[in-house]
C-alpha cells in the first residue's frame, strides 16, 4: 500500500512524501476500501502547513473524504466486495487503500459519478446548513456570498436555487461572471469598496438577510455593511488569512450579527441520524446531477507535488482530485 504521510508541518509541497506502508490485516467486522478518488480542499492544505482548527498527531497521512471500492470484507455483511461507498470522513484518504469498520460504511447512490461523489462529505453539507441553519429564508429572498467561485460557493448557487433563493454573489475576476451565472448565480459582482451600493443596486434594494463569508477581513465588512438592519454574516473561511471584522456602523446602527461555523463541530454536536439524512439528501440531489463542480485534473500520489501546487494555485477552473489507484 502506498500513502502521503507527513512527519512536519510546513509549507506543504516540502513535507509531503510518498511512503510504502505494510497492508494491515482485516478485523473482525471490517473492510478493505480502493481509493479511486479524494479531493485536496483547502483544509487539508491549512493542515499540512499547522494552520487548521484541528491537527493530528504527527505523523499522518492527509485527506479527508473520498469514494473508494471494497475489495475485502471480513465478518460482515454491511457491504459487499466490489460495492462503491463514501470513504470515512477524515480517515486519512490520501492512500491506496483504507482500512475501516464496515458497519458505518454509506453506500454511493447507483449512477453517481465518481469524481462528484469524492467531493461530497465536506463542501456539500457545508453550503447546505449554512443556507439552513443560520437564517430562517423564504423563497425570493436574497442569499449574499464572497468566494462565489469556491466549491462551496457553486453548491451555495445551486442549493438555493432549489430552495427557491435568489444569490448574489462576489468573486475577484470578472470573467467568472458567466460561468457562474450558468451555474444558475443571480447576480455575480467583482468586489469592492462600493459592493454595499452594488448589492442594493442589483436587488433593487431588497432586504438582504444573510451573507455568507470565506474570505474573512475586509472582505467580512464588506459583506455586513451590505445587509439589512438585523442580517447576519456567517464566516467559515479566511482566504485573505485575515480574521473577520464587522464595521462600526454595521454592528451598533444595523445590529449585524456574525457566526463562525466549522463543519467538524457540526458533526461533533449533531445526532448521526440526522448527519446521515443530510448526506443522504445531498447525496441523492449528487446522484441526479443537480449537485456539481467542476474538476480541475486528476494525478496519482506519485505526483502529489505538482497535484498541491495546482491546488494551491489562484485561477483555477475546479476542484484537484487524487486517483491513488489510476483515474476515474
Amino acid at each position: 500500500m502506498k500513502a502521503v504521510r507527513f512527519s512536519t508541518f510546513g509549507q506543504p509541497l516540502k513535507v509531503v512524501e510518498v511512503v510504502e506502508e505494510p497492508d494491515a490485516e482485516l478485523k473482525a467486522g471490517e473492510a478493505r476500501l480502493e481509493v479511486l478518488a479524494t479531493p485536496i480542499n483547502p483544509s487539508d492544505v491549512l493542515t499540512l502547513t499547522g494552520q487548521y482548527g484541528q491537527l493530528p498527531k504527527l505523523p499522518a497521512v492527509p485527506g479527508n473524504e473520498g469514494v473508494g471500492r471494497v475489495v475485502e470484507v471480513k465478518d460482515s455483511t454491511a457491504v459487499r466486495v466490489g460495492d462503491l461507498v463514501f470513504l470515512p470522513l477524515g480517515a486519512g484518504t490520501w492512500r491506496t487503500h483504507v482500512v475501516t469498520p464496515a458497519d458505518g460504511l454509506m453506500p454511493v447512490p447507483p449512477g453517481t459519478d465518481v469524481q462528484q461523489a469524492s467531493m461530497m462529505f465536506i463542501n456539500p453539507p457545508t453550503a447546505d446548513i449554512l443556507l439552513r441553519d443560520f437564517v430562517t429564508l423564504q423563497p425570493g429572498e436574497w442569499v449574499l456570498q464572497n468566494a462565489g467561485n469556491s466549491a462551496v460557493g457553486r453548491y451555495v448557487i445551486s442549493l438555493a436555487k432549489l430552495a427557491g433563493y435568489k444569490t448574489v454573489s462576489v468573486v475577484r475576476r470578472e470573467e467568472l461572471a458567466p460561468e457562474l451565472t450558468a451555474l444558475g448565480a443571480d447576480v455575480v459582482l467583482v468586489d469592492s469598496d462600493k459592493l454595499p451600493e452594488q448589492v442594493r443596486a442589483a436587488t433593487g434594494g431588497a432586504k438582504v438577510r444573510l451573507a455568507l463569508d470565506a474570505v474573512g477581513g475586509d472582505g467580512t465588512m464588506r459583506l455586513g455593511d451590505s445587509l439589512a438592519p438585523g442580517g447576519m454574516v456567517v464566516n467559515y473561511g479566511v482566504m485573505s488569512g485575515k480574521g473577520p471584522k464587522l464595521s462600526a456602523a454595521a454592528t451598533i446602527f444595523k445590529d449585524i450579527t456574525l457566526r463562525g461555523f466549522w463543519l467538524v463541530l457540526w458533526m461533533k454536536r449533531t445526532p448521526r441520524d440526522a448527519q446521515r439524512a443530510v448526506f443522504g439528501r445531498l447525496a441523492k440531489l449528487m446522484a441526479e446531477g443537480q449537485l456539481k463542480t467542476p474538476v480541475e485534473g486528476t494525478f496519482p500520489l506519485e505526483n502529489i507535488q505538482d497535484a498541491l501546487a495546482r491546488a494551491m494555485e489562484g485561477g483555477r477552473a475546479g476542484k484537484v482530485l487524487l486517483t491513488p489507484n489510476g483515474k476515474v
